[in-house]
């Protein structure tokens, strides 16, 4: 805490234009449990990891049901991106009543970088240490942004945030023109591929992910887990392949492939180790 005397409130600038707190919040967001959103024309796939603080407690719900043609999954400190997810809900509800037709997704998420971006210019208030992936289903179409702890928020096609996110979004860098045409299943199966990216050796199984869809003709909901192991069972044995294939080596194709799975790993080997799970991310 004596690095800089620039950090004791969020108001105060430092001598090259920073605000170090809004900063600590985007590295709540980096310690936080892997998030990870995907959209096509018709549909919306929200994932994120369970991590437990110890084998004694359950995990914190990361996935939040703000509509039915609105879902958010959140990343940082869990305690305010239910605070968040809160007023979200709120903003719906009151835009129905009074209009009754539903909130419009890229206004939500208009209002809710507003709400985040006062807590960056009042001194008596701290940035919301929480990134949440906002997937909806409106007129114009499948929609997936990503609000920062900074008051700034993006439209993206596939993204994903929190602990050890780089190594899915190379996976999703590598797929991510084919999602608009893909249907609702491909969109699940390629969520599972990513998470498993970011767990880096653990096994993936249905108690350490949460997987949500929406859709056209398909309210926002929580897959259940038995459905999601069934899921990781048959792509399992589609992530054995590849093993195979290098341990014959015959195929030039298969071992450019391994190659580059290879090349994607070794890249995500420079995270930091003690980034896992945050202390306050339960």
């Amino acid at each position: 805490m004596f690095r800089n005397q620039y950090d004791t409130d969020v108001t105060t600038w430092s001598p090259a234009g920073r605000l170090f707190q809004v900063e600590y919040a985007m590295e709540a967001v980096k310690q936080g449990s892997a998030a990870i959103g995907l959209r096509s024309k018709s549909h919306v796939v929200l994932a994120c990891v369970n991590k437990a603080s110890s084998e004694l407690s359950s995990h914190q719900k990361k996935i939040f049901k703000a509509d039915d043609h609105i879902g958010v999954a959140i990343a940082g400190l869990t305690a305010d991106g239910r605070v968040l997810c809160r007023y979200m809900r709120n903003e719906c509800i009151n835009y129905s009543y009074t209009y009754e037709s539903q909130l419009p997704v890229g206004r939500l998420v208009v209002q809710l970088a507003d709400k985040a971006q006062v807590c960056t210019q009042r001194s008596w208030k701290r940035p919301y240490g929480v990134g949440l992936l906002v997937g909806g289903l409106d007129e114009s179409g499948a929609h997936l942004y990503y609000n920062c702890p900074s008051g700034n928020y993006f439209e993206y096609q596939a993204f994903a945030i929190g602990s050890r996110s780089q190594a899915a979004k190379t996976y999703l860098e590598r797929k991510f023109e084919n999602f608009m045409e893909s249907s609702r299943d491909d969109l699940v199966k390629d969520a599972l591929f990513a998470l498993r990216e970011t767990l880096q050796g653990e096994k993936l199984t249905s108690s350490v992910c949460t997987i949500s869809v929406l859709g056209v003709g398909e309210a926002f909901h929580i897959l259940e887990q038995e459905i999601v192991q069934a899921l990781i069972n048959e792509f399992d044995i589609v992530g054995e392949e590849p093993p195979a294939d290098e341990t014959a080596a015959p195929d030039t194709s298969s071992g450019a492939g391994a190659g580059a799975g290879a090349g994607a790993g070794a890249g995500d080997q420079g995270n930091p180790a003690g980034r896992d799970v945050a202390p306050m991310d339960i």
